[in-house]
């Protein structure tokens, strides 16, 4: 239980300053310092942080929204993710900008407030549900109390309120393999996990976000910034975990995800899938209340439509997983286990270096 106890603790030191146009005070005021949770999301800090600048507010409707260097931030994915995404050099404080007025919807969907952030973490929890046990009853058929303290557990990092209500979903995990290669060495012949009544399944929701630059680097701040939700593709589609007589590793669930990059070299032009994320959160944010629905989303995630090309010389240059970059032939189950947002998906940034 240690990597998921440091996963609900990890936190992103931010630096968010008011823009420009929305001072209207001299001076300015400082920026607010904020420690925010790995797997919250941005809009949950509105509490926090329209407290700090509301006195140098202009009038008008609030309608909170961040960017960074000029990019409106995605509200849906973990606050977490973003950074791991979106700073492939660590920048600590993360400098962000918050704005109260002028909501790119062009670019953003709506959000309104906190009520968005929990109906998008629950579509995606139901989501999940259906990928790993087939349907996703349990999580439709929580009690009101039962959801309620489910959102709080993440809204408040309380990871043990969080485990008490989600054993109740039945989510199953997955056969440790890295376990059982411990117990192999040791020479024990008995262990028990926490969760010894959960069946076991092979199939593991993953949210893939694929940065692709054309120019080499040997340092993580050579890499260019990302100015355009454009240049992420986006791949929202199960991992199953094959039984075979080596360990399933993150190098295999690669290659189930970016088949692209692991084809014969003498394939030059491949195409590398993904689907638009506001299209997909789109889907998601619409309340789901059948098993058909969350079907069809799954069906649908896992078509792979263009979304830009990659020379087969592509090479991934850098992987990381809840600010972690762990080597490929780490196994998969292990990341699996310990690494997952409380939705259940395995929120994956990978930077692939293409060819021109």
């Amino acid at each position: 239980m240690e990597a998921p106890k440091f996963v609900w603790e990890g936190a992103i030191p931010l630096q968010i300053h008011l823009h420009e146009s929305q001072v209207t005070t001299l001076p300015p005021p400082p920026p607010a310092l904020i420690l925010a949770p790995r797997i919250g999301y941005l809009p949950l800090l509105a509490p926090l942080i329209k407290p700090y600048f509301s006195s140098t507010l202009p009038p008008g409707v609030d309608t909170i929204w961040f960017d960074y260097n000029g990019l409106p931030l995605k509200w849906y994915i973990p606050t977490g993710v973003l950074f791991d995404l979106l700073c492939p050099e660590p920048e600590r404080p993360w400098n962000i900008t918050v704005h109260f007025r002028g909501y790119p919807g062009s670019v953003l969907i709506p959000c309104e407030g906190e009520d968005s952030v929990k109906w998008s973490f629950i579509n995606s929890l139901k989501e999940a549900a259906y990928i790993m046990n087939g349907n996703c009853k349990n999580v439709m058929n929580m009690s009101q109390s039962d959801q309620l303290e489910l959102w709080h557990s993440v809204m408040n990092g309380n990871l043990e309120a969080y485990q008490r209500v989600s054993s109740k979903l039945k989510l199953a995990t997955v056969d440790d393999e890295y376990a059982s290669l411990c117990l192999q060495k040791s020479q024990q012949s008995v262990i028990e996990t926490d969760l010894p009544a959960q069946a076991k399944t092979g199939r593991v929701p993953v949210r893939l976000y694929v940065l692709s630059v054309s120019k080499d680097f040997d340092d993580l701040d050579e890499i260019p910034r990302v100015d355009s939700w454009e240049k992420i593709s986006y791949i929202n589609r199960p991992v199953e975990i094959r039984k075979e007589d080596k360990c399933f590793t993150l190098h295999d669930a690669l290659k189930i995800l970016l088949p692209e990059l692991f084809l014969d070299e003498s394939l030059m032009n491949v195409k590398l899938g993904g689907v638009d994320l506001e299209d997909a959160v789109r889907i998601s944010n619409e309340d789901v209340t059948s098993d058909k629905v969350v079907e069809d989303q799954g069906q649908n995630a896992c078509k792979r439509p263009e979304a830009c090309r990659i020379s087969s010389s592509a090479e991934i240059k850098l992987i990381r997983i809840q600010g972690i970059e762990p080597k490929l032939e780490i196994p998969f189950s292990w990341v699996a286990n310990n690494l997952l947002n409380p939705d259940y998906f395995l929120h994956v940034c990978v930077c692939v270096k293409v060819a021109q």
